[in-house]
């Protein structure tokens, strides 16, 4: 049976921590001198909201069931987002509901998607929040507040499997709570190194603490509708990306067995992280050597190194932010990046896609298949990392992968027929460009393919496609399972 009492709690909770994330939104408004119309109505909805949800969880008790949790952790990342829109409605470059709710879920998604086409007109208040909202939805709404509802009396473990990514999980601590916070640890250094790097490195303290938030929640939101390179115009910017790009693809509680527990050997020997390194760096070599021999590349050998390493990084991460227009190079490059885009970095990161875990154990899987035909006798378990991987953990990859490549090209199959207006400044939309909307979206990368690449936004498409990708979003961040359960007969009727 639903608790629905400690749902309503728990929802109100962290509503009220929206309302102290946008109150600190609009103190940067108030800053740089801009006004309370975008923030301070906002603001007082939330609390509203915030307060009523608690007095209507009193006396709620503290037993929480699987059900209770797959409800709040799809419930809440809706409701942020229907709160987070509303100040994008007081922009103009927000024409309409749909374009707003598309940019708050890009955001607390992490995904990176836009529909403003002029960011550097906008208030520095809303910029923050666009930033704001990604390093949140990074760590997950609901895995950020998992180290404060203990003390609510909340069971945290059922939030945890609810939201928590991959199909399988290290232990950092036998307490969920305690994992949170030593996790969020690692999360807040990472991005304070990436802030005071970025300081030093030329770029303004406010570009650095936004640039900051998007890099370590691989969203890729920028504070500048220009790329990367023609804005900044410096390597070391760049190459600082790229390294806590990388980082933050990494599974967070591989970086704290190596930074807190000094344990390098696990590092090094980590199955998923291999996997990670050779795709990256593969496909980081193939775009740079074509870049280099191509004859209508204007790249010498460290610029196509560069911009090669920061592409295939960003893509992989599902960062997103884009020193050069990728989408310009030689056509035999676009399935590789369609490839990474794919893919995704590792699981337990922030990062979105496929996730490196399950190439790993999907090619483990085939290899053994192939082994067991040779020998039909023999007992031939999947091992990852000196582990055995249980046939349960399989099926449910196999499950998943059907779910991931059937919600793809069902998404593209709709995009492609009500992406666009004919009138549009772009109006041939074909299903490449509708399948790499369908693909960033899903896997939480940003730019996509063709028009839609890193140098245009998406604000031409119909307000019926904002609100597809915006679903793909949400059921890519939660990795499909949360949602679509809520969808079934016997979520609802079985105990």
């Amino acid at each position: 049976m639903v608790n629905w009492k400690l749902i309503f709690r728990i929802l109100g909770f962290l509503v009220l921590i929206e309302a102290g994330l946008m109150t600190a939104c609009q103190i940067v408004s108030w800053i740089y001198g801009e006004g309370v119309e975008a923030f301070v109505p906002p603001i007082a909805i939330a609390l509203a909201l915030g307060i009523t949800g608690i007095l209507l969880g009193r006396n709620a008790g503290k037993k929480m069931g699987r059900k209770d949790g797959y409800i709040v952790v799809s419930v809440v990342w809706v409701l942020f987002t229907l709160i987070g829109l509303l100040p994008f409605l007081s922009s103009p470059q927000v024409p309409d509901v749909a374009s707003a709710f598309f940019e708050t879920m890009s955001g607390f998604t992490s995904t990176g998607a836009t529909i403003i086409d002029d960011l550097d007109s906008m208030p520095r208040g809303l910029l923050f929040w666009r930033s704001l909202t990604q390093w949140i939805g990074g760590i997950g709404i609901v895995f950020f507040t998992i180290a404060i509802l203990p003390a609510f009396g909340v069971g945290e473990v059922k939030l945890f499997a609810a939201e928590s990514t991959g199909p399988l999980h290290d232990k950092v601590h036998p307490r969920i709570s305690v994992a949170a916070k030593w996790i969020g640890g690692i999360y807040l250094m990472l991005t304070v190194l990436c802030i005071l790097s970025l300081w030093i490195c030329g770029m303004s303290f406010f570009d650095a603490v936004n640039y900051s938030f998007v890099t370590t929640a691989t969203g890729g939101y920028g504070t500048h509708s220009a790329l990367l390179d023609d804005y900044f115009k410096s390597p070391a910017i760049e190459y600082v990306l790229i390294l806590f790009m990388f980082m933050s693809g990494v599974n967070y509680t591989l970086i704290y067995y190596t930074i807190l527990k000094g344990k390098f050997k696990k590092f090094f020997h980590n199955a998923e992280l291999r996997t990670y390194l050779v795709i990256s760096l593969g496909i980081s070599l193939i775009c740079t050597i074509t870049l280099v021999t191509h004859s209508s590349s204007a790249y010498d050998l460290e610029e196509a190194i560069r911009h090669s390493l920061f592409t295939v990084i960003s893509l992989e991460t599902t960062t997103g932010l884009a020193t050069v227009d990728y989408t310009v190079w030689p056509v035999q490059l676009m399935p590789a990046l369609l490839f990474v885009m794919f893919v995704g970095a590792c699981s337990g990161s922030t990062s979105g896609g496929f996730k490196c875990m399950r190439i790993s154990i999907i090619l483990r899987v085939l290899l053994n298949e192939f082994t067991h035909i040779l020998h039909p006798r023999a007992v031939i378990p999947v091992r990852m990392n000196d582990s055995i991987i249980s046939l349960g953990v399989v099926k449910t990859l196999l499950g998943f992968v059907a779910l991931f490549v059937c919600s793809l090209f069902f998404g593209a199959f709709v995009l492609a027929l009500t992406g666009v207006n004919p009138n549009d400044v772009h109006p041939d939309f074909d299903y490449y460009e509708a399948f790499g909307i369908a693909m960033s979206s899903l896997s939480n990368v940003g730019p996509g393919m063709g028009y839609y690449g890193p140098v245009h936004s998406w604000a031409i498409l119909t307000p019926l496609a904002k609100w597809v990708c915006s679903f793909l979003m949400l059921i890519g961040r939660l990795e499909i399972f949360p949602i679509i359960i809520l969808f079934t007969r016997d979520f609802w009727t079985k105990s």
